[in-house]
């Protein structure tokens, strides 16, 4: 059997007349051998001598049916003129090879075409087949095809002959079916789509704007508006394809009863206007008033509906006339449903949040006081999700004396409820601090406070006293986070405050106090753990983030237009506001510490020890001993602080009353580079000390005898009633002592 020859290049001409006709008449000849004529009884039958039936040709033409012949071996293919019509065919563009004819056949169909052609002539069988082809002028038409092979006298293919028809009328079903197939489809995907974004719209803005920039598929509209209805009013929520003044007058306004808008809220079915004239007949009086100036053709306005009740309308508007058929109806529809579920869910979480940021407005300081000698700067950042309210707080609260007191704190739970804790604690805190208690005490009349509530909820905190003429902090810490402080050379670090049980778990706990000192321009940054702790990091993650924000480059206080301490917080704050899945709250609260006057510590210390707060002694040693390094006489530190102690103890262990501490640096000009320490203990007792000579076992007894063998100068002097005791130190300055 021969082989079947490799289809060439196109070098199109069309077959001349006699070989069509030849073509034809062979095709005919061989494609109904041994067909039997039919019934004579109907005047058709074939003539002698000729296998072809007569009755062949005219039904061909009748129904436009072309033949071919195809030489396999010599690759010749020959047709009738029918067929060259049906596919097309002129001398220019075919030169009767199967290249060339497979070469005007569509992309698509060419390969499927060639292996069933392929099969047939291996197989010595039948093929059919369906496929596209383009005209010369551009047109595409498709064609059906039937074929035989026929063999040789050896049983090898020879020809292959069989019919073709025109079946572009199948062809333009067949694109009108996937055309309407493609937009029910896209229309499909837009559904899901608009879903999927109206469904992570969070508030009623995102809803509106979703809603405008939706491109409704095979029905693109030019304008949108969506509104809700207010108290019978229209309040428009957005809009596109309109001007701003032609929505403004709709904006707030009564709905007329004649509005198709009003129809659709009031049955609550969409209504569709296909035309002008629709309008104008079905609503006269709105076609009056403003229909006719909105310059649309055809509106459909859609009710959104939620549990049987309308809660707004959104129109859709075309410039053109237009009949919505079935589908397009359903669309709108849909989508009408869609977008009410939405902006129901939108509305209400507009108004959960509008109270809750009221209510954490109420519940947190509106103001910050100002005090002399510190900056403070706070934050308040709401969780990404739910109520956005919960027990972060923070306060500042002026003290006696021209103090400040720092709170930070966290009510346990996100929820109305803990916010309403969150508020009697901070107004009960505040007070206790505001009456003169030291932060201990502060922090366990809060604790006794809390737990008296019987609320089951407990609360972490930290206060924090700040002296600000010294510097100096005493910090208090239930169970919550510890400060960072940013030092002068710009590094920040953790500061260890000695921590107790959070307020409210233990009424009777005392809590220990941390004091440390700050420079001036040293920051201490108190917050709560929504700032160093989420689901993907942990707590000391959190922290190293939160000491290298701190530690950034800042701007010196003149180089800045901008406050540097609010340039830090905001700092601090940005590298949590960026995340939307944050589950709870954070309060921040910066205090800068800019100390007196041009920077430098005052040179004075005054403290009042009570009677019965021995506690206090130790503290007082702590402050003195900062309080001389900064005054620039550190040597003095180690003596004074031993002389000052044995004075105050002996004060308030053998009087009754509160003993007053003092102490003072002097730089007199007469004593050249000699500066002058001068501590004074006052109290209420007119029992003056007396000097004793202990003996080697006594525990106590020497108070005096160090004074008089250390100090450089001691006495006692009477006052209007008690005394002051008091001592002097002398130590060699270079000049005017600096803080």
């Amino acid at each position: 059997m021969a082989t079947e020859p490799e289809p060439q290049g196109p070098a199109r001409r069309i077959p001349p007349a006699q070989t069509t006709r030849s073509a034809a008449g062979h095709a005919l000849r061989t494609a109904t051998a041994g067909l039997s004529a039919p019934a004579t009884g109907h005047g058709m039958t074939g003539r002698a001598g000729d296998s072809t039936p007569d009755w062949l040709e005219p039904a061909m033409a009748a129904n436009g049916i072309g033949s071919f012949d195809w030489d396999i071996r010599r690759d010749i293919l020959e047709g009738d003129h029918r067929a060259c019509a049906i596919l097309g065919l002129d001398r220019d563009r075919f030169d009767r090879s199967s290249g060339s004819f497979l070469a005007l056949l569509h992309p698509e169909d060419a390969p499927v075409v060639r292996r069933r052609v392929e099969r047939a002539v291996a197989e010595l069988g039948q093929c059919g087949a369906y496929y596209r082809t383009v005209f010369p002028g551009g047109q595409m038409h498709a064609v059906r095809f039937r074929g035989r092979v026929l063999a040789d006298a050896f049983g090898r293919a020879s020809r292959m002959v069989g019919f073709v028809w025109d079946a572009t009328v199948e062809l333009h079903k067949r694109e009108k079916a996937g055309e309407l197939a493609a937009l029910r489809e896209e229309r499909s995907r837009f559904i899901k789509e608009a879903a999927r974004a109206l469904s992570e719209a969070v508030t009623v803005r995102d809803v509106a704007r979703v809603f405008t920039e939706l491109p409704l598929p095979g029905l693109p509209p030019d304008g949108l508006v969506l509104a809700s209805l207010e108290a019978g009013r229209l309040a428009i929520l957005g809009a596109s394809g309109y001007r701003r003044e032609q929505i403004a007058q709709f904006d707030r306004s009564p709905l007329s009863a004649d509005h198709p808008m009003s129809h659709a809220v009031r049955t609550r079915t969409a209504v569709f206007i296909a035309d002008r004239q629709e309008y104008r007949d079905r609503y006269p009086e709105a076609w009056a008033g403003v229909g006719a100036e909105t310059g649309r053709s055809a509106w459909a306005f859609l009710p959104l509906v939620v549990s049987g009740r309308a809660i707004g309308v959104c129109a859709v508007s075309f410039d053109d006339d237009r009949e919505l058929d079935t589908d397009d109806r359903t669309l709108l529809s849909t989508l009408g449903g869609l977008v009410a579920q939405s902006l129901a869910r939108a509305q209400l979480h507009d108004a959960e949040h509008e109270l809750a940021a009221g209510l954490q407005r109420v519940m947190l300081p509106r103001a910050v006081p100002s005090v002399p000698g510190v900056t403070t700067a706070v934050r308040y950042l709401a969780a990404g999700s739910g109520l956005q309210i919960g027990g972060d707080w923070y306060d500042v609260v002026p003290l006696p004396g021209g103090h400040v007191g720092l709170v930070i704190g966290d009510v346990q739970g996100h929820d109305v409820h803990a916010a309403g804790i969150m508020g009697q604690l901070r107004i009960a805190l505040r007070a206790y601090a505001a009456e003169g208690h030291p932060p201990a005490a502060v922090m366990a009349r809060a604790s006794r406070f809390l737990a008296d509530l019987d609320t089951d909820h407990f609360a972490t905190c930290t206060y924090a006293e700040v002296n600000v003429d010294y510097g100096v902090v005493y910090a208090v810490r239930a169970g919550h986070l510890d400060p960072v402080v940013r030092r002068g050379d710009g590094s920040a670090s953790i500061l260890p405050v000695a921590g107790g049980l959070p307020l409210g778990v233990a009424p009777d706990e005392e809590y220990r106090v941390t004091r440390f000192s700050l420079d001036p321009g040293e920051t201490v940054v108190l917050c709560t753990d929504g700032l160093v702790e989420a689901r993907d990091m942990d707590l000391d993650t959190g922290f190293a983030r939160l000491c290298e924000a701190v530690a950034g480059p800042l701007a010196a206080r003149d180089e800045s237009a901008r406050e540097p301490l609010e340039e830090l917080a905001d700092r601090i704050a940005a590298g949590a506001a960026d995340s939307s899945e944050r589950e709870d709250d954070i309060a921040l609260l910066l205090l800068r510490w800019d100390g007196p006057s041009g920077g430098r510590a005052a040179q004075q210390l005054r403290r009042r020890i009570g009677q019965a707060d021995l506690a206090r002694i130790a503290e007082l040693r702590g402050e003195l001993r900062d309080a001389l390094r900064r005054w620039g006489v550190p040597e003095l530190i180690d003596t004074a602080e031993l002389l000052s102690s044995e004075l105050v103890t002996n004060a308030i262990r053998h009087t009754d009353r509160d003993a007053m501490f003092t102490a003072r640096l002097y730089h007199l000009p007469s004593t050249g580079g000699r500066a002058r320490l001068r501590v004074e203990v006052e109290d209420e007792s007119d029992l003056w000390p007396t000097r004793r000579t202990p003996g080697e076992q006594a525990s106590s007894g020497r108070g005096l005898m160090l004074v008089e063998a250390l100090a450089d100068g001691w006495g006692v002097e009477p006052r209007g009633s008690g005394k002051r005791m008091w001592f002097e130190l002398s130590v060699d300055t270079d000049g005017p002592a600096h803080s």
